[in-house]
C-alpha cells in the first residue's frame, strides 16, 4: 500500500519535470517522506535502454548499473539502477535528500544527462489542539463560562519545518488568522471570555516544503446566565378559584430549565417537594386551583444551567396567605350627614381582590353620587352621602384570592338629630353635677381643721387663724405656775395640755385683745391620752 501511494506521488511529481535543455539533459524534483520508496528517473524513453547509468550525488558517484543487468536491489540493499537507468531508493530517510545527476551511455555513445532535486519531508504529524478550561460535551463540543480565561494549545511536528496557525470562524467571522508561528508549539489565552468569542476554533500544522496540512478543529460554546435570580409573578384567572404562576429568568445561553415546585425544604437534586412543572424555557406559566393550595404553603420555582456550578441554582418563591380583611365593625351616622366606611386587606397572598357589598343579600354596591368607592393602597373606602334610615344596615367588605374567601362585617347605625339633642343635655348636666361635687370637696378639703375640732361648717369670717399647741405635761414646766397640777390618773397614762393661742389678724383686733382678761387670752384644755387624736 505503501509502495502503491509512493509511486503515485512520483507520477505526480513526473508531470511538472521540466526539461530545461534539448541536448539530451532534463531537471526534476521529487519528494518523499522517511520510510517510502523513491524511484530518480533518468532516461524516459522507454524504446531505448541506455547501456550503463551512473548516478552521482553532491559530485560523488553513488552507485553505477543498468541495461540489461538491472534488476530489483537485492535484500538489504537500499539503493538500485534499475534496466531503464532509474534510481530505486528503498526506505529513504532524512539524509537522502539532496541533488543527484544522472549520466546514462546509449547505443552509438550517446550519453544523456538528468538531474533530480529529492527532499526528504514528513509530516505535520501528531497535531494536537487542547482549550480549556472547559467542558466536553458527548458530541465534543466544548463550554466555557462567560468571563472565564481559557487557553489554547496547538501543537504537531513536520519535516524539514513547519507552520502553525490558529484559525476562528464564527457567527461575524469567516475564517479570521488569530495567531501563527514556524515553531512546534503556538498557544495564547483569551481574557474574560465573552459570548461573540464562540464559535469553531482549528489549530492548522502546515508543512513549509511539501505543504501538506492537517487540521484540528474544535467547536467552543460559551454559556452563560444573568447574575439575578428568576422572576416570580401571578395573574388572575378568569375563575377566582384559579390563579397562574410565571417564573421567567431571560438571558440564559443556552435555554435553562426552569421547574415549579412545593418548597419543602430541600432545594436542587435533593428536591422532595412536589413538582408541578419542569421544562426547558426562559418562561414557565403554573395554574393551580383552590383545592392544590393551602394557606402557609411555599411555591418555588427553580433555574437550572449548565453554566451554574452543581447547588448553585437560582430560584425564586413565595408563600401563600389568605386574606384577612380588618375594620370597625360598628359604625354610627347622623342622618343626612355622610360616613365613609374602611376596609384594609394586605396580608393576602397572591393580593385578594376587596369588594363592598350591601345586606344580608350581599348585594352589589354601584358607584355613584350616593355611594363613592376609593381605594389607597391596602385601603378600601366606602363613602355613602346624604344618609338616611334606609342606609342602615349591614355591610360586608370582602377578600377573595385563590385560597378562600373572608369577609368583614361592619353594621351602620343611623340616628335623628333629636337624638343626640338629648344626649347633648344629658352630658351637660353630668358636668354639672360633677363640677359641683368638686367644688364641695374642694371647700370641705379647706376647711378639714376646723370639722376635726368640732366647729362644723360654720362661716369661713370665723375662722380667726387660731394656732394648737400640744405640750406633754411631763416635759413642759413653763406652765406649772399658770397652770394647776392635775393629779394623776389611776390608769397611769400621761396628761397633755392643750393650749390656744388667739393670732390677732389686724391693728383693730390687737386693740380688742388688749381689754380681753388674760384669762380669755389664753386657755389651757387638759385632756387625756392618747396624744395621736391630734396630730401636728
Amino acid at each position: 500500500m505503501k509502495i502503491v501511494a509512493t509511486v503515485a506521488l512520483l507520477h505526480l511529481c513526473l508531470s511538472a519535470t521540466a526539461a530545461v535543455s534539448g541536448n539530451g539533459s532534463t531537471e526534476t524534483a521529487l519528494t518523499a517522506a522517511p520510510g517510502d520508496i523513491a524511484l530518480l528517473p533518468c532516461y524516459s524513453d522507454g524504446n531505448v535502454t541506455p547501456a550503463v547509468t551512473t548516478w552521482m550525488k553532491n559530485g560523488r558517484e553513488v552507485i553505477r548499473g543498468g541495461g540489461s543487468s538491472g534488476s530489483p536491489p537485492p535484500t538489504g540493499q537500499r539503493l538500485a539502477v534499475l534496466h531503464d537507468g532509474s534510481l530505486n531508493i528503498r526506505g529513504v530517510m532524512p539524509g537522502d535528500e539532496g541533488g543527484y545527476l544522472c549520466s546514462s551511455t546509449l547505443p552509438g555513445n550517446n550519453t544523456f544527462r538528468a538531474r533530480v532535486l529529492l527532499q526528504v519531508t514528513s509530516g505535520p504529524e501528531n497535531v494536537s489542539a487542547s482549550i480549556g478550561p472547559a467542558t466536553a460535551l458527548s458530541n465534543g463540543t466544548l463550554i466555557a463560562r462567560r468571563g472565564s480565561t481559557v487557553s489554547f494549545n496547538c501543537s504537531g511536528s513536520s519535516y524539514p519545518s513547519q507552520q502553525l496557525t490558529w484559525t476562528f470562524r464564527g457567527a461575524s467571522y469567516s475564517n479570521e488568522s488569530l495567531v501563527s508561528t514556524s515553531g512546534s508549539w503556538l498557544d495564547f489565552r483569551i481574557e474574560d471570555i465573552r459570548p461573540s468569542a464562540q464559535g469553531v476554533y482549528s489549530c492548522r500544522a502546515r508543512n513549509t516544503f511539501s505543504h501538506q496540512e492537517v487540521n484540528k478543529s474544535t467547536e467552543l460554546l460559551v454559556y452563560y446566565v444573568p447574575d439575578r435570580h428568576p422572576e416570580c409573578m401571578w395573574a388572575p384567572a378568569q375563575d377566582p378559584s384559579h390563579v397562574q404562576f410565571n417564573c421567567t429568568w431571560f438571558g440564559a445561553y443556552p435555554t435553562p430549565t426552569l421547574r415549579w415546585g412545593e418548597d419543602q425544604g430541600d432545594q436542587g437534586a435533593r428536591w422532595k417537594g412536589r413538582v408541578y412543572a419542569s421544562e426547558v424555557t426562559d418562561s414557565l406559566s403554573l395554574t393551580l386551583n383552590r383545592s392544590m393550595l393551602s394557606d402557609g404553603m411555599t411555591l418555588r420555582c427553580v433555574a437550572r444551567h449548565q453554566a451554574l456550578a452543581p447547588g448553585k441554582e437560582k430560584s425564586c418563591s413565595f408563600t401563600l396567605k389568605r386574606p384577612y380583611p380588618e375594620g370597625e365593625p360598628l359604625v354610627t351616622a347622623l342622618e343626612a350627614a355622610s360616613v365613609t366606611l374602611t376596609c384594609t386587606e394586605a396580608v393576602s397572598t397572591p393580593p385578594a381582590n376587596t369588594t363592598w357589598k350591601k345586606g344580608l343579600q350581599q348585594e352589589d354596591i354601584v358607584p355613584g353620587s350616593k355611594y363613592v368607592l376609593s381605594e389607597e393602597g391596602p385601603v378600601l373606602k366606602l363613602t355613602i352621602h346624604n344618609i338616611s334610615k334606609d342606609d342602615e344596615g349591614v355591610y360586608f367588605c370582602r377578600s377573595e384570592n385563590p385560597l378562600a374567601v373572608r369577609e368583614l362585617e361592619v353594621y351602620l347605625t343611623v340616628r335623628t338629630s333629636s337624638a343626640y339633642t338629648g344626649a347633648i343635655i344629658g352630658v351637660f348636666i353630668a358636668a354639672l353635677i360633677v363640677g359641683s361635687a368638686v367644688i364641695v370637696a374642694k371647700t370641705v378639703f379647706s376647711s378639714r381643721h376646723r370639722i376635726c375640732l368640732g366647729g362644723g361648717f360654720g362661716p369661713m369670717e370665723e375662722d380667726r387663724g387660731d394656732v394648737l399647741s400640744l405640750v406633754e405635761s411631763d416635759d413642759e414646766q413653763i406652765f406649772q405656775d399658770a397652770v394647776p397640777r392635775l393629779p394623776p390618773l389611776t390608769n397611769g397614762r400621761h396628761t397633755t395640755l392643750v393650749q390656744i393661742h388667739r393670732i390677732p389678724s389686724s391693728d383693730h383686733e390687737d386693740a380688742e385683745t388688749a381689754e380681753t382678761s388674760p384669762q380669755q387670752q389664753e386657755d389651757t384644755v387638759q385632756t387625756e391620752e392618747p396624744v395621736d387624736l391630734v396630730t401636728f
